[in-house]
């Protein structure tokens, strides 16, 4: 179990004096999960990026937690973190802009290492395996093919890539193939059009088996606990966007199967919830925000005026949402003005707003810690 409140543990050198630590209550601790990380991107080219903690059973949370666990690393963890999973024993984080993705003991945050990947994005994880989505970079300005990493969780070693389509961004695991939204971002900005394909990949020949067609700037692709996978579009940031039901045909290929008309920048299931949050950008009123359920089996969408069903906070800056497996709360990250502490707001399961803590800048990502 990882401690990070100012209590002595078994090993001296594992014994943190946290800066700062934000008390909030003691009712997530669950037998199955002993605390959530929470990845904040900060700026680009600020090297900002930091790590915070959420103890379940102390009920503290601790800022920026790296540099204590790690002493030695110079740089701490560097420029814009883009993703973070755990893995086993293993925490994966994703650090776009430094071109790498960090790797920690999922119990102590102490680095175990690092691969080197050029513009890495987003991970997925099968059969000992990480796979790491990567934008590759430009050729001479021009957008370019970006491509999938295959990581050996052992060696930390690249064994393999495969080439999939503009930009790609999340991906999914389903049985024995990988999908990956592709956004084609780049290209978009050049004005060449963005990609518009989820990129289906046979993790036993590790090629792309074949494209499904789906919608401009795509984002997010997850699958729910029947197999479908539902995937976001950013559009081109202006008109509104759209959710995206994919399941396989008679075929036995995947292909798009329901559209629910409604922006969704991020969400978490919570059986057959869809939990949501939307952004959608005008010229002169700037950005505004949404919240709703989606039923995943009937595709009613209900609609929220804010998030949470109860007074007592307020969000700027919805950007990131998840869910407790192990009790049900929601977390909501709001990144405040971008520039200095964000927020992490805790629901309970039916909504209810709970707590609120600071966190680092711009928090993007989070991730849930099993217990040894």
């Amino acid at each position: 179990m990882l401690v990070l409140a100012t209590v002595c543990s078994c090993r001296q050198d594992d014994e943190i004096i946290p800066d700062n630590p934000q008390k909030t209550d003691t009712t997530a601790t669950a037998d199955e999960y002993v605390g959530m990380y929470v990845l904040n991107e900060g700026n680009m080219g600020s090297n900002k990026c930091t790590l915070d903690y959420y103890d379940f059973a102390t009920g503290v949370y601790t800022a920026d937690i790296y540099p204590t666990r790690n002493p030695r690393e110079v740089m701490e963890l560097g420029d814009v973190g883009n993703d973070i999973k755990t893995y086993g024993s293993q925490l994966w984080m994703v650090i776009n802009c430094s071109n790498k993705v960090e790797v920690a003991n999922a119990y102590t945050a102490k680095s175990l290492g690092h691969v080197d990947i050029p513009n890495c994005r987003y991970l997925a994880f099968s059969d000992g395996y990480a796979y790491v989505s990567s934008y590759v970079g430009k050729v001479n300005g021009k957008s370019v093919q970006g491509a999938v990493y295959k990581v050996d969780t052992t060696s930390l070693k690249v064994v393999d890539t495969c080439m999939v389509g503009y930009q790609p961004e999340e991906m999914a695991v389903v049985g024995n193939q990988l999908f990956v939204a592709n956004s084609g971002g780049y290209s978009g900005m050049q004005g060449l059009g963005y990609d518009n394909r989820v990129s289906v990949i046979s993790l036993d020949s590790f090629k792309v088996d074949y494209n499904i067609k789906v919608a401009s700037n795509l984002l997010r692709v997850r699958a729910d606990k029947y197999g479908r996978l539902w995937v976001t579009t950013q559009s081109n940031f202006v008109t509104t966007s759209a959710l995206y039901m994919l399941k396989r045909d008679k075929q036995g290929r995947y292909a798009v199967a329901d559209t629910i008309n409604t922006p969704v920048t991020d969400f978490a299931f919570a059986g057959d919830s869809l939990v949501y949050f939307g952004s959608t950008w005008d010229t002169t009123a700037g950005a505004t925000y949404s919240y709703g359920i989606i039923n995943i089996t009937t595709g009613q969408n209900t609609v929220m005026k804010s998030f949470g069903n109860s007074t007592g906070f307020s969000v700027t800056t919805p950007y990131a949402i998840a869910m407790n497996p192990a009790n049900g709360d929601f977390y909501l990250a709001d990144a405040t003005n971008y520039v200095s502490n964000g927020k992490l707001l805790c629901f309970s399961h039916d909504l209810k707003y709970k707590w609120a803590v600071t966190t680092g800048d711009i928090p993007g990502h989070i991730c849930f810690v099993k217990k040894q």
